[in-house]
C-alpha cells in the first residue's frame, strides 16, 4: 500500500468534539440564516471568574509557563490568582483605576498576563498594543495615534530599557509608568505594586475589559471594545464545541495585542482551565528554531499556528523523529489561521502523524474578527480538508446576504463587540437593520445545497476591482485558485491590476524553499491555472515573488487573519510598479 493511500485511509484520533448542529433558514432573494442551537455555559461572565474558579478547583494546575534559560518559569492557577489580586491592590493604591485604560507595551510573558487580569478585575480596561510600537527604532507616530484613540491612564512596559524609545513619546509624558524590570527614576516597579495588599474583583459583565486596535483592510486603527461578557461568552462558546473533560495544553506565539492570541488563546485557556506555554519563536527561518525547541520538550493537546509556521514545521517533522514522537504523543487538534494553508502542507503533516502514531489528527481553522469575539465560526468536526472557515459557534447566527454576486457574511451573537471606543456613529453604521455586524467579507458553501458541510472564505466585498477593459476581477476567488495551483511554494498572494490591462500577482514566498524552486513551482502552477481560467478576469498575466513575508505590524495581515489586499498593494507600491512595467523586468514572470 503506498504512503498516500495509507495516510488517506488511516483513522482519526478523536478530537473530542461535541456533535455538529446547525439550523438553516432560506429567505427570499437567495439569503440564508445559519445558527447553532447548541447551549453554552453562562456561568463565567467576567474575565477573572474563570481564574478564581480554577484557583479553587485545581490550584496546582499549570496555567502559564515561559522560557527561563534552559528551563521554564511556571505559574499555577493558585499562584496567578494571588498575584493578580495583589497587583490589583497596587493599581488601586497608585490611583489609576477607572474607565481609562492601562496601555501595555510588552511582549507575551507571564507578567503581561498578570497585570492585564489585575487591571481587568477592577473594571479598568487594558489596551495591549503591538510591541513594535515601542521597541527601538519605533515609528512614534503610530504610538501617538494609538494613545490619541485610547487616552490611557497609565502605561505598563515589561522593560523600561527595552522600550525606552516608546516611553520617550511626548504623548506619554506625565503618565504613570509601571515597569516590569529596569525602572527609570520615577517609574513604579511591579515589586511596589505587589506590596499594596490584596483586592478582590469588582468588574461587572457589561464593563469594558480590553481595547484592541484594528484597522481592518484600510484606514487608521480603531479601538474595538471587548467587554467582560463578550470575552467570557466567546470562550464559553468555544468550550461548548467540545465534549472534552481534559484541559487543553498549548504552545503558542500569537501576540496578545491581537484577538487571536489575547482572547482566543490566552483567555480560552483560562476559561477551560488549560495551560499555555508561551512561545517566543516566529514563523521565519531565523526564528522558528525556538518553536522547534519548545515542541521538542512539550507535547501539546492543541496546536494553532499560522500557515508559514506549519510549512516550516512540516519540514522539521519529516526530518526529526524525536520531534514527531513528542508532538504527536497526545495532540488531538491542529489549527491554522492568518492565511490559507495549502492542502499539500497539511497532507505532509498527516503523513508524519500516521507514520509516527498510526492516526491522522483533525486539522481545521476558524473565522471571525476582533469585533466578533474574535471567533464567529470554526471547523468543529473531524476534518482533513484545508480552506474552510467552518460553521457558526454555539449561540452565533450568521446572515448571508447576496451582494455583488457573492454572499456577504454578517454575524450576530452575545460575543459581538458593541463597537468602537469614542466612535458611536461608526459603531452604529457597522450593524445592519437586524443587528448583524457587517464584517465586509463574503463566504460560500463548500457544497452548494448542503450548508452542513461548512463554508469557505470568498474574499472581501470591497477588494474586487475592474481591469481597464471593464472586466470584473473577483479577488478572493482568484487568489485562492492561484495559490492552490502553485501549492506550497508560496504562502499567499496579492491580486493586482485595477486599471491595468490584465491581472498580476505579488506572491509571498515559502521561507523553507530556495528562490529557483519557488520560481519553477510558480511557473508550473500558474500555467496550469491559466489553462483552466475563464475570461481575462480569471487569467494571470504576470507574477512577481516578493522578497519577504507579509508584515502584520504594517497591516498587511488583518486581525481577521488574511492578507489586507489594499494595504499590501499600497505598501508594496514599488513591486506593483515593477509587476506591470514595460518591458517586464527579469524577475517578473510573464504568462
Amino acid at each position: 500500500m503506498d504512503a498516500e493511500l495509507h495516510t488517506s485511509t488511516a483513522p482519526f484520533r478523536d478530537p473530542r468534539y461535541a456533535p455538529r448542529r446547525l439550523d438553516v433558514v432560506e429567505r427570499a432573494g437567495g439569503e440564508f440564516l445559519l445558527s447553532n442551537p447548541t447551549p453554552f455555559s453562562t456561568e463565567h461572565q467576567t474575565t477573572t471568574v474563570s481564574l478564581a474558579h480554577w484557583a479553587a478547583a485545581a490550584p496546582d494546575r499549570l496555567w502559564l509557563a515561559e522560557r527561563s534559560g534552559d528551563g521554564w518559569r511556571r505559574l499555577t492557577f493558585a499562584e496567578a490568582w494571588d498575584r493578580i489580586r495583589a497587583l490589583a491592590a497596587g493599581l488601586r493604591q497608585l490611583g489609576v483605576v477607572g474607565e481609562r485604560p492601562l496601555l501595555i507595551l510588552a511582549r507575551n510573558n507571564i507578567d503581561h498576563a498578570l497585570i492585564s487580569y489585575a487591571a481587568m478585575s477592577q473594571g479598568m480596561p487594558v489596551a495591549p498594543v503591538s510591541p513594535q510600537y515601542g521597541l527601538a527604532g519605533a515609528n512614534l507616530a503610530r504610538l501617538t495615534h494609538a494613545c490619541q484613540v485610547l487616552n490611557p491612564a497609565a502605561v505598563y512596559c515589561e522593560d523600561a530599557a527595552l522600550f525606552a524609545d516608546g516611553l520617550s513619546a511626548e504623548i506619554l509624558g506625565g503618565l504613570p509608568v509601571i515597569a516590569g524590570v529596569n525602572p527609570r527614576p520615577g517609574d513604579v516597579s511591579l515589586d511596589q505594586l505587589y506590596r499594596a495588599g490584596s483586592a478582590e474583583p469588582t468588574a461587572t459583565p457589561e464593563q469594558h475589559a480590553k481595547y484592541l486596535l484594528t484597522s481592518g483592510s484600510t484606514g487608521l486603527p480603531k479601538a474595538v471594545i471587548c467587554t467582560h461578557l463578550g470575552m467570557s461568552t466567546n470562550a464559553a462558546q468555544i468550550d461548548a464545541c467540545f465534549n472534552d473533560p481534559d484541559p487543553p495544553v498549548m504552545v503558542h506565539s500569537a501576540p496578545w495585542s491581537h484577538s487571536l492570541g489575547g482572547n482566543a488563546i490566552l483567555h480560552m485557556a483560562a476559561r477551560r482551565g488549560g495551560t499555555v506555554y508561551i512561545d517566543a519563536g516566529q514563523p521565519t527561518a531565523a526564528r522558528f528554531g525556538e518553536t522547534i525547541r519548545n515542541l521538542k520538550e512539550i507535547s501539546p493537546t492543541y496546536q494553532n499556528m499560522v500557515p508559514a509556521a506549519w510549512m516550516l514545521f512540516a519540514e522539521a517533522l519529516e526530518s526529526d523523529d524525536q520531534l514527531a514522537r513528542t508532538f504527536f504523543e497526545r495532540v488531538r487538534l491542529l489549527q491554522y489561521g492568518g492565511a490559507a494553508l495549502g492542502q499539500a502542507t497539511a497532507d505532509r503533516i498527516q503523513a508524519v502523524a500516521v507514520r509516527t502514531v498510526g492516526e491522522r489528527i483533525s486539522f481545521g481553522s476558524g473565522y471571525g474578527a476582533t469585533e466578533t469575539g474574535p471567533t464567529a465560526c470554526n471547523v468543529h468536526w473531524t476534518n482533513a480538508r484545508m480552506g474552510m472557515i467552518g460553521l457558526p459557534l454555539p449561540g452565533v447566527a450568521v446572515r448571508l446576504v447576496p451582494e455583488a454576486g457573492k454572499l456577504e457574511f454578517r454575524v450576530k451573537g452575545p460575543q459581538v463587540s458593541p463597537g468602537y471606543l469614542g466612535r458611536p456613529e461608526l459603531s452604529a453604521a457597522s450593524f445592519d437593520d437586524e443587528g448583524f455586524y457587517r464584517v465586509g467579507d463574503a463566504a460560500r458553501f463548500v457544497e452548494p445545497g448542503n450548508p452542513m458541510a461548512g463554508m469557505v472564505f470568498d474574499g472581501r466585498i470591497s477588494e474586487n476591482f475592474k481591469l481597464v477593459s471593464g472586466t470584473f476581477v473577483s479577488v478572493g476567488e482568484l487568489r485562492l485558485g492561484a495559490i492552490g495551483a502553485i501549492g506550497d511554494a508560496v504562502t499567499d498572494a496579492v491580486v493586482c491590476g485595477e486599471g491595468e490591462e490584465a491581472v498580476g500577482l505579488l506572491l509571498y514566498p515559502n521561507p523553507t524553499m530556495d528562490r529557483d524552486a519557488i520560481a519553477t513551482a510558480v511557473r508550473a502552477g500558474l500555467t496550469d491555472h491559466n489553462a483552466r481560467a475563464k475570461g481575462s478576469g480569471g487569467r494571470i498575466a504576470r507574477a512577481l515573488v516578493l522578497p519577504d513575508a507579509p508584515d502584520a505590524n504594517a497591516g498587511e495581515i488583518t486581525d481577521k487573519g488574511y492578507i489586507a489586499q489594499g494595504i499590501a498593494r499600497t505598501r508594496r507600491a514599488d513591486a506593483v510598479k515593477r509587476l506591470f512595467a514595460d518591458p517586464a523586468p527579469e524577475d517578473v514572470m510573464v504568462f
